[in-house]
């Protein structure tokens, strides 16, 4: 078990290229233009198109959540907005929660992912957490190598998840723990 508030104190991670910072209305324009990204939406399996006006207010309370962790993506060299990373769902008695990231098109391939990814699973872990969680499409292969390199591994797999596009694509479980070899 772990405390419920675990993310009270959210920081900004660090790495070599990319800095994890916390989630705020500031880059609004740019979360926009990423959320309703086409490509985007298929990797993300999201359908709906988003109120700015909505996304806004959702945006200026990700601090209010000390159950989750919403981190903004920015490029160190010049504080470009690349995307998000999430861990949510936080299940406090089992030590455990859901990871997703986002990635804006234009930046898919240029080892951002799992430079994001290693960030946050290095903080999730040294929260406490004993488990985190994620899925990803069948279709998206390159995330599953991502998620595959920083540790997670294949536990099961959700038939017909997903209708895109005329077609059905199955929901890929993956998980790490913390006593895993990353």
């Amino acid at each position: 078990m772990i405390d419920a508030d675990v993310f009270h104190n959210q920081p900004t991670l660090t790495g070599e290229r990319v800095r994890l910072e916390p989630l705020t209305p500031a880059v609004l324009i740019d979360y926009l233009a990423t959320v309703d990204d086409r490509e985007v939406q298929r990797l993300t399996g999201s359908h709906e198109r988003h109120d700015p006006d909505r996304i806004a207010q959702w945006l200026a309370t990700r601090r209010d959540h000390h159950d989750r962790a919403d981190w903004a993506a920015i490029r160190i060299t010049d504080g470009v907005f690349l995307g998000e990373a999430v861990i949510n769902q936080l299940d406090a008695h089992n030590a455990s929660a859901n990871y997703r990231i986002l990635l804006g098109g234009p930046h898919l391939n240029q080892g951002y992912g799992t430079e994001i990814t290693r960030l946050v699973v290095d903080y999730a872990l040294g929260t406490g957490l004993h488990r985190l969680s994620l899925s990803v499409y069948d279709f998206n292969p390159r995330a599953r190598r991502v998620y595959e390199k920083c540790g997670f591994v294949l536990e099961g797999r959700l038939r017909d998840a997903l209708y895109w596009e005329g077609e059905w694509h199955d929901e890929l479980v993956m998980g790490l723990l913390a006593d895993d070899s990353r």
